[in-house]
């Protein structure tokens, strides 16, 4: 992936020096470790957003109080950081050009760096929860060990793979734009849980199918892509299917509890996304099957 010299988005947010404030409360009264990985993302799903917003902004609660320092952009020498802030900003191109072309305004989403811990608006944020976006401050939050992670425990390496993640998380913020994320959670306690998972399963699979839209997008602009960076991403999404995950964590699946789809649904909604470059036919919710 050909990313250095490109445009880096002016959206992130380094708290990685602690400048993002403490306090919230930690799951279990203590941080969660980022070698939980594998047993948490089976818990709270990946590359989602934030399980705490179902219990915060979205069921009708106030946003949990969030005091932080004042934001400042990372470093100009962070290579990672470069890398995720390039990818953002070739969201923000793809996607301000769909808005317009729909005759909206695309308002962009942060970008968060952290470490271990940090407040949202939906709660504490924590890294054992993967990548998150949080709809009540409209903030996309990353601990970029988790990129570590995926090389050395999901099996899931390579520079797309990880544009991927940012890309998802993206796509979460798209669906809070258009009151899709809101309309899913409402239906929390007036149907049964598996009904709840497959509705949370089609919201994860259009963010994906996002994903695959600017993946499209951005390569007609850029021509940035080589030979294998596909399939790094098409690779990610089938490691973090929740098949997958259930049977490295328990050594068998429960589709009733997937809530964000099975690999080979991952693959097929990005592929679907990429191929097609089209908003329209990333409509997981009108699928007779996914």
């Amino acid at each position: 992936m050909r990313w250095e010299d490109q445009r880096e988005s002016s959206n992130v947010e380094d708290r990685r020096d602690g400048s993002g404030g403490g306090g919230g409360f930690g799951i279990g009264g203590r941080s969660i470790g980022i070698g939980t990985i594998v047993l948490a993302l089976v818990g709270w799903g990946v590359f989602g957003i934030n399980p705490l917003t179902t219990i915060g902004v979205l069921s009708g609660g106030s946003p949990a109080p969030v005091q932080q320092g004042p934001a400042h952009a990372p470093p100009s020498n962070d290579k990672n950081a470069a890398f995720v802030s390039v990818v953002l900003a070739s969201t923000e191109d793809v996607w301000s050009q769909i808005f317009q072309q729909a005759g909206q305004r695309y308002p962009a989403p942060k970008l968060v760096l952290y470490r271990g811990a940090t407040p949202t608006a939906c709660g504490t944020g924590q890294s054992a929860m993967g990548p998150f976006y949080c709809p009540g401050d409209q903030k996309v939050y990353l601990d970029m060990n988790f990129f570590d992670t995926m090389t050395r425990q999901l099996g899931a390496p390579g520079e797309f793979a990880r544009a991927y993640v940012v890309a998802h998380e993206v796509g979460h913020h798209i669906q809070n734009l258009q009151g899709i994320t809101g309309k899913v959670d409402g239906m929390r306690g007036r149907i049964s849980e598996a009904q709840q998972n497959a509705l949370s399963v089609r919201l994860e699979l259009q963010a994906d199918c996002y994903a695959g839209i600017w993946a499209n997008k951005s390569q007609q602009a850029k021509q940035w892509l080589d030979a294998g960076d596909i399939e790094s991403a098409i690779n990610a999404a089938q490691q973090i299917g929740d098949d997958t995950l259930q049977k490295k964590s328990q050594g068998y699946a429960v589709p009733d509890s997937f809530t964000h789809g099975s690999s080979a649904q991952r693959v097929r909604w990005f592929t679907q996304g990429y191929k097609t470059g089209s908003v329209q036919a990333c409509d997981t919710f009108n699928s007779q099957g996914l």
